[in-house]
């Protein structure tokens, strides 16, 4: 492999204890393996809420473990317009999304190859754009490549879903006859909390996250069924709604819609043992969220919310729980602005095998959650000093961990053994 830039070498060792940017430098272990424990969280600085408690031991500032683990980042590739998402093609290249609307192939060398022709038109602007990228189940047969993007409509702008088949031709990609399969309903004319994260379950059909457009408006519809906003969507691959999703029949109901209470969920990922699908969401000023959602589950956004409105003001009427909507799993207080996750299921990092992987924007670090089925016992930060956004974060076929950076010169990272 051809490194582009200087290789940044990391080591993270059991005597590791400094401080970096005024927070603690730490690191955690999946509960199989031998570590050094610290009883102090991870998150050390104050919340934004005051007063708030978790309903459940563990359900927030996870204890701070340091293993072993020594790693080096390499710098793939540079020049990337804000890239948002990046999924492996069978031939070990990466497909990449740009938020300003482009879609490029990298090379495992780090070239990059020309912006991919007939992507859909896309509004930008704010947090508008292009957004995740998926795979189709049978792309080996098929070429269909899924986009999640802000479409121009009537009314403003919407999240919309389209899918193509890859092709290539001197070296540069395209998209051919590519259809609109989902349109999230409303369009508004605001153009944050988008959501855009597109998954693929393991029964073939796609999970689509759609936040709630950053408005009063958009808050208060995450709590209806008749629309999309502030939702986790499950449709099957031709854009329809599989006849076993929760609201399928109910009168005023979508029957797209998987959960919701959702605010702005920009992480998804299946969980490889079991099989579920887990999100991360942006709360508000404190209280991002870890949620498992399960079908037709109510998870509460904005009638209970962890942390506050960025006013100072308390969300809605001040309340953290509420009987019929869900609790987060766990939750962030302050907030690292979660954006891409990934789980851990490689041998190339045995010391991080079942490990929950999440980036940071706002923290301009990569979390590392230690999991004991569904709960959260041991918090990592990685990368700090590096003071990069951390908007996407994927396993490799290497079993390598492949992050993208959040900046107009966009960078693409290999995390491996040192």
């Amino acid at each position: 492999m051809r490194v582009l830039a200087p290789i940044l070498l990391l080591s993270l060792l059991a005597a590791c204890g400094a401080r970096q940017s005024d927070r603690k430098a730490v690191a955690a272990a999946p509960a199989v393996a031998a570590v050094s424990g610290d009883p102090a969280p991870a998150e050390t600085d104050p919340p934004n809420a005051k007063g708030q408690r978790p309903a459940f031991p563990g359900q927030t500032r996870a204890p701070a473990l340091t293993t072993r683990t020594a790693f080096q980042v390499q710098t793939i590739a540079r020049g990337l317009d804000h890239p948002w998402g990046e999924v492996f093609l069978p031939d070990g290249r990466l497909l990449v999304t740009e938020r300003v609307g482009r879609l490029r192939i990298v090379a495992r060398s780090g070239a990059i190859s020309p912006p991919a022709a007939s992507v859909p038109k896309v509004v930008t602007g704010e947090q508008a754009g292009l957004f995740g990228v998926a795979l189709d189940p049978h792309f080996a047969s098929n070429g269909l490549v899924y986009l999640a993007y802000m479409e121009p409509r009537g009314g403003g702008s919407g999240l919309s879903v389209a899918r193509g088949k890859l092709t290539e031709a001197g070296g540069k990609p395209a998209l051919q006859a590519v259809q609109v399969i989902f349109r999230a309903e409303p369009a508004m004319e605001a153009q944050a909390n988008i959501g855009g994260r597109l998954v693929f379950a393991p029964d073939g059909t796609l999970f689509v996250t759609v936040g709630d457009r950053f408005t009063p408006a958009g808050q208060r519809r995450a709590q209806t069924l008749d629309n999309d906003l502030g939702k986790i969507v499950r449709i099957n691959p031709d854009g329809s709604a599989p006849r076993d999703n929760p609201f399928v029949g109910r009168p005023g109901a979508r029957p797209e819609i998987w959960s919701y209470g959702h605010r702005n969920p920009e992480s998804a990922a299946i969980n490889p043992w079991t099989h579920q699908l887990w999100t991360v969401e942006h709360g508000p000023r404190g209280g991002d969220e870890v949620n498992i959602p399960r079908p037709g589950k109510n998870y509460g956004w904005p009638a209970v919310s962890y942390g506050e409105d960025y006013s100072g003001a308390p969300v809605g009427r001040g309340v953290t729980q509420q009987a019929g909507m869900e609790q987060p799993l766990y939750y962030w207080d302050p907030v690292i602005a979660p954006s891409g996750m990934a789980f851990y299921d490689a041998g190339l990092f045995p010391a991080w095998k079942g490990s929950l992987f999440v980036g940071g924007l706002a923290s301009s670090h990569l979390a590392r959650l230690t999991l004991k089925g569904e709960q959260v016992v041991g918090e990592e930060w990685l990368l700090q000093e590096l003071g990069l956004r951390v908007r996407d974060v994927i396993v490799g076929p290497d079993g390598a961990l492949w992050l993208l950076t959040d900046e107009t010169n966009g960078q693409l990272l290999r995390i491996a053994p040192k």
